[in-house]
């Protein structure tokens, strides 16, 4: 299969933020980030080679990199001996991430069980967490089991 065309690259990394932007509130530009990055060549890249390949702002995409940086998507490395900072997606990003967000699902029902514990079990405002409870908890609960399966 012949390299995608720097236009159809473009496109795609457009299609990535566009689908980060609608399904999870993201900036854009961070969709733009993490698109390019997982497409391009070489996987380590600069925040300059970053920047003119997504035509992006050195300001605006650092403040990006900083979150994806802090998600886990994004690994952020120094040159050794140089001055230079590079970012790339590692293969194992995606899993790591999920992994971690999963373990959030289950530390949100017990932070709803606390809530739940402040008021009277039939109340409107218990009724309201017990629902967040059992739905955190029922989603910790079928990725766990997914997890315990795949090992």
């Amino acid at each position: 299969m012949a390299e995608p065309e720097h236009d159809e690259l473009r496109a795609w990394v457009e299609e990535v933020a566009t689908f980060f932007a609608e399904q999870y509130g993201h900036p854009p530009i961070s969709g733009r980030i993490l698109g390019w990055l997982m497409v391009c060549d070489p996987p380590e890249q600069s925040a300059t080679q970053i920047a003119e390949a997504i035509g992006a702002s050195r300001a605006s995409l650092t403040t990006n990199l900083n979150l994806l940086t802090a998600s886990g998507l994004v690994r952020r490395r120094a040159g050794q001996g140089e001055r230079t900072t590079y970012f790339r997606v590692d293969d194992d990003a995606w899993p790591e991430v999920i992994k971690r967000r999963i373990a959030t699902l289950a530390s949100f029902a017990d932070v709803a069980q606390k809530g739940m514990d402040m008021f009277e079990p039939g109340s409107a405002r218990a009724g309201r967490l017990r629902a967040a409870r059992e739905t955190f908890a029922w989603m910790a609960g079928a990725f766990q089991r997914n997890d315990e399966r795949d090992v």
